[in-house]
């Protein structure tokens, strides 16, 4: 009966990329294994910080089972809860070495296609802009088409900065189509979480001669609250030993699914499959002190238009919103999203190469 039920979800999940309501009659028809939505549905954090999964970032699409979904309310990276501090033993959180797999529950490939809308902005060299602010389409293609406010240098000295203010985020351990729900995806082994994904980038920058300085501080556990200060606190300390720094990276992973289905978003490159990515660069409201906002944003305007030239389909639109995630310390900081928890650690750490190599071309170009 497991495998029937998995069979008749994964034949009737639904992709609504373009609709913000859906009647009453499609929910009665359709099965509740997964939806897709502009925040459809309610975004529990009532769980205990022991099955907390991490953030879901993409506001257009969410897959939503029959349980709680395990992102934050309004898919809002930063937004913090007394419930997320982690209880119980504060020592070292491994990896697991052994799995309970449950085989009601469902990874799902997809495959994030160029979108249509009118938030989304097409770039010159085929990467998108999600534009979520009020800023108009017009003045944001304008302000893509100029240079970021820094120049690189390679003499040696560190020009980016890699960092993770959630440091414990994992992923699946390799492709399977079901999955072990009592894992909340987060570790303190540094070659299980995204700290790996750091590597990979910081090692293609390096190997083209670019200085980066890769931080692996965990700032996310034990206690989840709190991490956003915790690493703006590491990335003032750095910056001021390093003043040569023009970028900051913040690494993360995103989370999309809910508590018996996740999604796996993927792309193949030369062969490989590789975890789709997603830039995420705040703009100022007027209440965030990001005064040089739009700066970051003729950067992440840069990379964008290297990852669509170099690897087509690697980047999914690159998110433009509201948000501040530190990125008020450089001209250079951005936020990004490599894959989701669905994930597999070799496909995440294939995207963290393509994207050290894209960015190294993108750098090199700043000369």
């Amino acid at each position: 009966m497991a495998k029937d039920r998995k069979k008749i979800k994964r034949t009737t999940i639904i992709i609504l990329s373009g609709i913000t309501v859906c009647s009453a009659a499609l929910f009665k028809l359709v099965p509740p294994a997964a939806k897709a939505a502009f925040g459809f549905g309610g975004i529990d954090l009532s769980s205990e910080p022991e099955y907390y999964a991490g953030d879901n970032t993409e506001d257009f699409f969410g897959i939503l089972g029959s349980g709680k979904v395990k992102a934050e309310q309004e898919n809002d990276e930063q937004q913090e809860s007394p419930e997320e501090d982690f209880k119980g033993d504060k020592g070292p959180k491994p990896y697991p070495t052994e799995w309970d797999i449950d085989e009601d529950t469902t990874v799902y490939p997809y495959t994030f296609e160029r979108r249509s809308g009118n938030k989304y902005i097409s770039l010159e060299s085929g990467g998108q802009i999600m534009n979520e602010t009020e800023i108009s389409n017009s003045t944001l293609i304008d302000e893509s088409e100029n240079e970021p406010d820094f120049t690189i240098e390679t003499d040696g000295t560190p020009q980016v900065l890699i960092m993770h203010t959630h440091t414990t985020e994992s992923f699946e351990p390799f492709v399977r189509e079901s999955f072990d729900s009592s894992f909340n995806y987060r570790t303190t082994d540094p070659s299980k979480n995204v700290v790996m994904i750091g590597d990979s980038i910081a090692k293609q920058l390096e190997n083209a001669g670019i200085g980066v300085i890769h931080d692996s501080t965990i700032h996310d556990y034990p206690s989840y609250n709190g991490s956003y200060e915790r690493s703006a606190e590491t990335v003032k300390g750095i910056l001021a030993d390093n003043p040569t720094i023009k970028v900051v990276l913040d690494i993360h992973r995103d989370a999309v699914g809910s508590s018996d289905s996740i999604m796996q978003p993927t792309v193949d490159i030369d062969g490989k499959q590789a975890a789709q990515i997603m830039i995420i660069c705040g703009c100022d409201d007027g209440t965030l002190d990001m005064p040089d906002y739009i700066k970051n944003f003729r950067f992440a305007c840069k990379m964008q238009n290297g990852f669509a030239n170099d690897y087509p389909g690697l980047a999914r639109p690159m998110m433009f919103d509201y948000r501040k995630y530190n990125q008020d310390l450089t001209t250079g900081s951005l936020l990004i999203e490599v894959g989701s928890h669905g994930n597999t650690l070799s496909q995440v750490e294939y995207s963290g190469e393509l994207i050290g190599r894209s960015l190294a071309k993108t750098l090199k170009g700043l000369q």
